[in-house]
């Protein structure tokens, strides 16, 4: 199912316009409808402020594409208006948490908590760089689990019109009731019959964690895109030992499509 309904979280801070001008040039790719939601944490005197400030940034640069385009705001804790308005989306666009800034997790909705409780894909922007086109050159990272298969399913708009997509495993295990006799094989070849051009590698972490195997290896291929499981462990085993999930989250480099 194409992309027909995209939800971009706005504010009024200086890396919101970037997320806004990714979030419209996919509007434009998908022929889709992009909603901009505000749910500013401030004093009463404040917040009508930061509202119309953020509107300014939505309006200026979603007037650069030919999309249709409406705007909401809300008031309250901005993960739990977050939740509720991702849940009339196909996709969601929000902005990775500012990792120096303890009062991130209060001001903006954190992207772990929406994946969890909206139902709905998360597209999370860097904080720090500007990105290229999203969704061109992307890596998937596989794991058999229904996360991962999840996060495949609900990114195949992008990857049916990517120019390569690369699936990772990695520390793979063989076997039918793992990974497969070739590991990443079967999904590779679920992905060609829908006319994605893919290719499998396999890795080893060698005592690396994950998620930041998976950040070396965009990198290496100069990835635009990860596509990726979330919370594939339970959320508190991540929290406890730490995970994939957690360090893409805090470290991530390229865009990254989660799912749940």
């Amino acid at each position: 199912m194409p992309y027909k309904d995209l939800l971009v979280m706005v504010d009024d801070e200086p890396n919101t316009r970037e997320r806004i001008s990714h979030a419209a040039d996919l509007a434009e790719r998908f022929d889709a409808h992009l909603t901009g939601l505000c749910v500013p944490i401030a004093e009463a005197s404040e917040i009508a402020r930061r509202v119309n400030r953020a509107r300014e940034l939505f309006d200026d640069e979603t007037g650069r594409h030919r999309i249709s385009t409406e705007w909401r705001s809300g008031t309250g804790f901005p993960v739990d208006v977050a939740v509720v308005q991702a849940r009339y989306a196909d996709l969601i666009v929000l902005g990775q948490l500012d990792p120096a800034d303890a009062q991130a997790p209060v001001d903006h909705p954190r992207p772990e908590d929406v994946t969890l409780s909206a139902g709905r894909p998360i597209l999370v922007i860097p904080y720090i760089g500007r990105s290229r086109a999203i969704g061109r050159h992307i890596l998937v990272a596989w794991d058999g689990s229904r996360e991962a298969t999840r996060a495949i399913g609900d990114a195949m708009p992008f990857l049916t019109r990517a120019s390569s997509v690369t699936v990772l495993t990695v520390d793979p295990l063989v076997g039918r009731q793992e990974h497969g006799e070739l590991p990443g094989a079967d999904i590779a070849l679920h992905l060609a019959r829908h006319g994605v051009n893919t290719r499998t590698e396999k890795t080893v972490s060698e005592g690396v964690g994950v998620g930041d195997v998976l950040l070396s290896h965009a990198s290496e291929l100069g990835a635009d895109l990860l596509v990726m499981g979330a919370y594939g462990h339970s959320r508190a085993r991540e929290l406890l030992l730490g995970g994939a999930t957690r360090t893409v989250l805090s470290s991530m480099t390229l865009p990254v499509l989660m799912s749940n």
